[in-house]
């Protein structure tokens, strides 16, 4: 492997390594904090490689990094394996559970993190086989779906020696991200009452769901008067369990997103001054608990340039007439809001984006495009220039968390997708390396924003690393 064609090449012969792997973890889907089968299948793997392994990353018992290599470069590739709750699913075309109400890959983190993976190895060969300096670093990261696992990660410092970042994400399209994500707070509010029969002693009860209740009204009001791009949702984990009890806890999980942290710090104090408000209305008492948060995501343009000159060079993915047929199945019990982005936003030919899988390499057209949804990887690349790619691994209208994601990623068309992804950052990283003025403007790019703007670590100090002991290990 002395070329960059060798890469591409190595990839390809081993390519049944990565998606074995992938269909692994696909079969045993576990929820944030608890992948530890994920966890130990990848680590196990590149310690058989000769990468040197270190767990309970940022004081996780499931985050380990792999490391092959000395000196600079430091060239990181991080992997995902998280699952989401309630989207099992079968690998076929309709929806149908594996088992009703487990979990399942509906973010496509099974290919995400064999994928990095892969990547990673490829360019460990590289190097080894060219003779190059430098250092191959994979990070296995938990609960990007909602814990915030690489947020702890950099708050320990596992970022900080980093020269540049690569990432990937399933998607419907190849692209190179240039736009950015929204800042995300997450926070469970506990209201505690007191019990009473409804019928016969209600004016001795202070119900939780009443104040509950309240909360939400009043947030749902605020929504009126906060910036465009804030986003405010949340769930009823336990609203009491009898309607003749006056329920004495109540609990709900809740979202706040905006762009920037200090929109996003003022509208989380207004949603806490809204719950103590209810409470008081309602006689109780609320706990406001602090789960966890991540920061708008920093992309370089300079990186993402890069990939999509090694996509053009690739070329797209060829689907076959019968992965079109499968995922065209899938996109009938779909809207169609994914062509419109492909239309507007790309200017794909529409009647091209009527079609089932989209295998173009497409241009960057996201720069200055902030993404309603939000991700850890935000907080990882404001530590070093990072670039996060996208390839089509799922149809063309299914909807991200959804069974239809699932169902493509134990398939060829989810591992196409995520073969393809390995190359491109497994060739990026080389070109890195062979034209190091790239790394140096991309580099130039990175810290230009990062003194305008610097970085704060959005989970305090005093809020723990939730971690499980590792039963694996």
């Amino acid at each position: 492997m002395r070329t960059k064609q060798d890469i591409a090449d190595w990839l390809d012969e081993h390519e049944r390594r990565f998606t074995r792997m992938s269909d692994e973890i696909w079969d045993n889907p576990e929820l944030q904090f608890m992948e530890f089968k994920a966890s130990k299948l990848q680590a196990d793997f590149l310690a058989a490689e000769g990468f040197r392994i270190t767990w309970d990353i940022g004081g996780l018992s499931t985050a380990f990094a792999a490391e092959w290599g000395s000196g600079k470069p430091v060239i990181a590739f991080a992997g995902e394996y998280d699952a989401l709750p309630g989207l099992s699913q079968k690998d076929q075309s309709a929806p149908d559970p594996i088992s009703a109400g487990a979990p399942g890959h509906g973010c496509g983190h099974n290919l995400l993190g064999a994928g990095c993976l892969a990547a990673a190895l490829a360019f460990k060969q590289w190097l080894q086989s060219a003779g190059r300096a430098g250092t191959v670093r994979y990070y296995g990261c938990p609960a990007e779906e909602g814990g915030s696992g690489k947020v702890f990660m950099g708050r320990a410092g596992a970022f900080d020696d980093l020269d540049a970042t690569f990432n990937w994400h399933p998607w419907y399209i190849n692209s190179a991200m240039k736009g950015s994500l929204l800042s995300v707070n997450r926070y469970y509010f506990r209201f505690h009452g007191q019990t009473a029969h409804a019928a016969a002693d209600p004016h001795s009860g202070r119900s939780a769901l009443d104040a509950l209740e309240l909360m939400n009204i009043g947030v749902n009001y605020l929504r009126e008067h906060v910036t465009d791009d804030v986003r405010l949702h949340y769930s009823i984990l336990s609203g009491g369990l009898a309607p003749n009890v006056v329920p004495d806890y109540a609990e709900s999980y809740y979202y706040a997103r905006a762009i920037e942290p200090d929109t996003l710090e003022d509208v989380c104090q207004r949603v806490i001054r809204i719950a103590k408000g209810a409470a008081m209305m309602t006689d109780t008492e609320v706990e406001v608990v602090y789960k966890s948060g991540s920061t708008r995501a920093l992309s370089n343009e300079v990186l993402a340039d890069l990939q999509y000159d090694v996509m053009r060079e690739l070329g797209g993915i060829e689907f076959t007439d019968e992965e079109q047929a499968y995922a065209a199945a899938i996109n009938q019990r779909f809207g169609d809001s994914n062509v419109k982005t492909l239309v507007n936003r790309y200017g794909v030919d529409p009647q091209r984006a009527e079609q089932a899988l989209i295998g173009d390499v497409l241009p960057s057209k996201d720069k200055g495009y902030v993404s309603p949804g939000s991700s850890d990887m935000g907080d990882m690349s404001w530590f070093a220039p990072c670039s996060m790619l996208q390839t089509a691994t799922w149809a063309s209208r299914a909807a991200a968390h959804s069974w239809g994601v699932v169902a493509t990623g134990r398939t060829s068309i989810g591992h196409k997708g995520m073969m393809y992804a390995a190359k491109v950052m497994a060739l990026a990283a080389a070109e890195l390396i062979l034209s190091p003025e790239i790394l140096a403007r991309a580099q130039d790019e990175f810290r230009a924003v990062v003194e305008r703007s610097p970085y704060k670590c959005p989970i305090p100090d005093d809020v723990p690393a939730p971690s499980h002991a590792h039963p694996l290990r």
